[in-house]
């Protein structure tokens, strides 16, 4: 199982969760299409100030190592796109 970590993670407080935040920002963005963070939040629930970090999440290793592309938005005043590709190998849900 992956485990999440950081100074300030507690596992009995926070792996559920984050477990949970992970899978569903995963869940949403499958489709590929371009996101902003603001609709992805909205989408699944996942704090607006949490979602950054989960898309940070889905890129590593231990959580799938998925391909989360980013595009800053010409003029869009600091606005940025996130869309998750990925190929023909599916990958499974972070267990808690």
């Amino acid at each position: 199982m992956a485990e999440f970590d950081g100074r300030t993670y507690d596992p009995g407080l926070d792996h559920s969760r984050l477990t949970s935040q992970l899978n569903a920002v995963r869940e949403f963005m499958w489709d590929e299409r371009w996101y902003t963070q603001f609709v992805i939040a909205l989408a699944t629930g996942v704090p607006l100030s949490t979602v950054g970090s989960r898309i940070r999440d889905l890129r590593k290793e231990k959580f799938g190592g998925f391909n989360v592309r980013s595009f800053r938005v010409p003029n869009g005043n600091g606005l940025w796109l996130y869309s998750l590709r990925h190929g023909a190998i599916e990958r499974t849900a972070v267990t808690e």
